[in-house]
């Protein structure tokens, strides 16, 4: 590896951040062999930990145990450096006590969110009186992305919830043209266009019911994606900067994941109106680094609350450091904690 200094390991006692005293930092995320680092989230807030001095460790959310009222992490600590093919170095894994040991954890694993994932929140919210998780276990869990933005229904394209194909079919002749899609879906997976003619809808239907046990989301096609889907980042409820996602020739998907491309872009009246909206209620429920989408400058679709990104292209094409601004909301999060 091209690491020139050894990776730091042994725990560390409680306490606030500075710059001789860091702070230990457990990153629950994807294996780290597997991320691309040029536009990965979490690989440049890690950085962004790094660079003031943090330590780093790496863990899988199956890596985590609950004995005697503990939640234990096998986690090893970790180094990394913007280099493609090069990026980590991994210590000897050590059992850290994640109520004890570390100051902050990052949950930052990619959904599905399904049953493992709502378990990993139960664990973590055992946590959080001793050491802040961001975000919040107990509010990613009440707020999953399809389901959390009906509290903004009024900002929001007609949108119906169901599993009921006589429903679709009313939405449909309702609205001419639709999208169905996963309600725990991610990246762009499985969203698909119905145009007027509702070709293909009972077995699209048929196939979501097959699939999937819960109801899907269907919503009115809103033809401004073809300008693209604003990612919307905020900060403990502040705007961070927004990225314009352009859906690829024939697609309506916008997610960089799927063939998107990325453009520099502002906000419009409509969607700083949005921001003011959820600001304050994404800063009491602890929902410090968020992802919103917006299509068209109007129509919001999702809160993203689990595993949110964007924000490497975002610094990209404004000069901003968003991991910086996500550690100084940990750091003032912390404050507050340690006055309390």
């Amino acid at each position: 590896m091209g690491f020139d200094r050894p990776i730091p390991n042994g725990r560390k006692s409680k306490s606030m951040t500075t710059e001789l005293n860091p702070l230990t930092v457990a990153v629950q995320m994807d294996p780290m062999e597997g991320i691309r680092i040029g536009g990965d989230s979490t690989f440049h807030i890690m950085l962004a930990a790094q660079a003031r001095g943090h330590r780093l460790y790496h863990y899988l959310a199956p890596d985590l145990t609950y004995r005697d009222g503990c939640v234990l992490a096998r986690a090893r600590p970790v180094r990394v450096q913007k280099v493609e093919g090069d990026h980590f170095a991994f210590g000897e894994a050590e059992v850290l006590d994640l109520g004890r040991d570390v100051d902050v954890v990052l949950m930052r694993q990619d959904p599905p969110f399904d049953l493992s994932y709502i378990t990993a929140t139960h664990l973590l919210e055992r946590v959080q009186e001793e050491t802040l998780v961001v975000n919040d276990p107990a509010s990613v869990r009440n707020a999953p992305e399809k389901l959390f933005v009906l509290d903004y229904a009024r900002f929001m394209p007609p949108t119906m919830i169901t599993r009921d194909l006589e429903e679709v079919k009313s939405f449909l002749a309702q609205h001419g043209e639709v999208v169905v899609k996963p309600l725990y879906g991610n990246a762009g997976n499985a969203v698909f266009h119905v145009g007027r003619s509702g070709a293909n809808l009972s077995a699209l239907v048929e196939l979501f019911k097959s699939s999937w046990v819960e109801p899907f989301m269907v919503q009115a096609f809103i033809p401004g994606v073809a300008e693209g889907d604003k990612r919307i980042v905020l900060v403990d409820g502040e705007v961070a900067g927004a990225v314009n996602r352009i859906p690829g020739a024939g697609e309506i998907r916008s997610n960089l994941a799927v063939g998107g491309s990325a453009a520099k872009t502002v906000l419009t009246e409509r969607e700083l109106e949005i921001c003011e909206a959820l600001g304050p209620e994404l800063r009491r429920r602890g929902l410090l680094f968020v992802g919103i989408d917006v299509i068209g400058g109007e129509w919001l679709t999702e809160i993203n609350v689990t595993s949110p990104t964007g924000i490497v292209s975002i610094d990209a094409f404004n000069g901003t450091d968003t991991g910086g601004m996500i550690w100084d909301a940990i750091d003032a999060r912390l404050a507050a904690r340690a006055a309390a």
